[in-house]
């Protein structure tokens, strides 16, 4: 499968998506930037800096450092299984929207960060 247009596009496109995303369902942009925090290894200033950089999602997980227990990260996410995704750059992009998913839907902070 070709990825290019997904890895192509940028942080700061998708995160404003991610937020109201999550407030629409009750939880906050703090909360949201803690979990993508987590999972990157980007803190609020280097977060912010991906965004104002306007990198390509490609960039933007070249540029992170993976926290060592995504791998427990599971589930269905746009009807593929997150731990059986070939492509290593996709499956940090669905992580990701695994994570934020289960902001969303109310899951507790403790389970999401995976403690």
């Amino acid at each position: 499968m070709d990825y290019t247009r997904v890895f192509k596009m940028s942080f700061a496109g998708v995160y404003p998506l991610y937020i109201q995303k999550v407030e629409k369902k009750g939880r906050t942009k703090a909360e949201l930037d803690e979990v993508l925090c987590w999972l990157t290894g980007y803190n609020e200033k280097t977060l912010q800096q991906q965004i104002d950089k306007k990198n390509s999602l490609e960039t933007f997980f070249a540029e992170a450092k993976l926290n060592q227990n995504a791998s427990k990260i599971t589930g269905v996410i746009c009807g593929y299984r997150v731990e059986e995704i070939e492509d290593k750059l996709m499956q940090k992009i669905r992580y990701m929207d695994k994570v934020v998913d289960e902001l969303a839907k109310g899951k507790a902070m403790e389970k999401i960060l995976r403690k």
